[in-house]
């Protein structure tokens, strides 16, 4: 007698649904395919702490929320960024300003990136150290600390220096070139008539180039300007033309009188006036001259040393302008304008003995009679007097005929 199979063993859905029922309740699957292996916590019981190594970004929505975002610093002009190490140079301004007690360069009051007179400033001093910001830095800081000491804008508005010491020794002019004055400083050594006098004190002899510099200055109106300018110099119309004249000038080889004063001289512009030349020539310069030079590659940088311009005649220095500009030079080197006596500007001079007080005259009055008769005594006895300015003016005069003899034959 055959078995039946029993029919109960038959179905196999059963099974199946509580495996989908058991998949429904699995975690879902951590990566590629792999499942989790922990169980999924029960309804009664409490939720799992998290880690506390648990990264930041673990924390609730709602305390993200509640975080402020970070602030915005406004947008420099475009002038600013596209130099380099400018909008570091404005950050570091404040502090310069603060610890120097200072804030005036050169008739500008410095102030932040939204003022183009500080603007070119500051683009002076960085030029001036090839872009190197702690250069920079350094140098606008002692320029500050001078100005602050020395006063220059002082020099100029009520300073008043020896004519005995400085007359016939600086002239500015200003000869106008596409619609722009363009700024000359001459400095004429040659008339230099007592070396020990006109350079024995340096400090006094830097002041009065400083009084000369800083009147030039204010012609350039730095002050004023509306233009950015240009980090590599071309465009950059706040600079000047200075010529050094050293015609008759004999003593520069030995005087350590006059080289004292030279070196004071270019330690102090070099740091005081960046960038403020545009060319530089020394007319009728001496052979022996070349040690003046080589100094001031040492100490100036490539930006400055390159443009000066050793013309060893004087009467040549017209060629090295447009013909607008040489027309107006004066003829003696080389073009058709009046001498500098004539027409160049210059600082306050006074003769010797003017600064004394009024009150001072009474007792002078008195002893005149005297004064008189040792003149007499003196005239008879061949002696000069004081009063007569006859052999002050005579060996005045006498170098510029040499002068004259020297200039033709050197342009022959």
């Amino acid at each position: 007698m055959s078995e039946i199979t029993p029919v109960a063993q038959v179905p196999a859905a059963e099974p199946e649904k509580a495996v989908e029922a058991v998949e429904a309740n699995k975690p879902a699957e951590t990566s590629a395919g792999e499942p989790a292996t922990e169980e999924a916590p029960k309804a009664d019981e409490p939720a799992a702490e998290p880690p506390k190594d648990a990264p930041a970004g673990a924390e609730p929505e709602a305390l993200k929320a509640d975080e402020k975002p970070e602030e915005k610093k406004p947008e420099l002009p475009a002038y600013i960024t596209k130099i380099p190490s400018l909008a570091q140079f404005f950050e570091k301004l404040p502090k310069i300003l603060s610890d120097t007690g200072y804030t005036e360069m050169w008739g500008v009051e410095l102030k932040d990136t939204a003022d183009i007179p500080t603007v070119n400033v500051l683009i002076k001093f960085l030029r001036a150290n090839e872009g190197n910001l702690p250069g920079a830095e350094t140098q606008l800081r002692k320029a500050l600390e001078w100005r602050k000491e020395v006063k220059p804008l002082e020099l100029v508005e009520s300073g008043k220096f020896s004519a005995s010491k400085y007359k016939g020794l600086g002239y500015l002019t200003a000869y106008e070139k596409d619609g722009r004055p363009l700024i000359f400083t001459w400095n004429i050594y040659g008339a230099v008539k007592d070396i020990a006098n006109t350079f024995g004190d340096s400090d006094e002899f830097v002041k009065w180039r400083a009084a000369l510099m800083e009147l030039a200055v204010q012609d350039l109106k730095l002050k004023d300007a509306t233009e950015v300018i240009d980090y590599d110099g071309e465009k950059d119309p706040y600079q000047m033309i200075q010529v050094h004249d050293y015609l008759n000038v004999k003593f520069f080889r030995v005087d350590p009188t006059v080289r004292t004063a030279t070196k004071k001289t270019i330690d102090v512009f070099s740091t005081a006036y960046p960038e403020l030349l545009r060319e530089k020539f020394f007319v009728n310069v001496p052979g022996i001259m070349g040690w003046m030079f080589s100094a001031m590659k040492l100490i100036l940088s490539r930006n400055t040393t390159r443009k000066f311009h050793p013309i060893t005649n004087g009467a040549n220095l017209a060629r090295e302008f447009p013909a607008s500009v040489s027309e107006q030079i004066p003829a003696v080197y080389g073009g058709k304008g009046p001498a500098l006596d004539e027409n160049g500007r210059t600082v306050q001079l006074v003769e010797d003995g003017v600064k004394e007080d009024k009150p001072a005259e009474e007792p002078v009055a008195k002893a005149e009679a005297p004064a008189k008769e040792s003149a007499v005594e003196e005239v008879a006895k061949g002696k000069p007097t004081q009063e007569e300015p006859v052999t002050e003016d005579a060996s005045k005069e006498e170098p510029k005929g040499e002068a004259k003899e020297e200039a033709k034959e050197e342009s022959k």
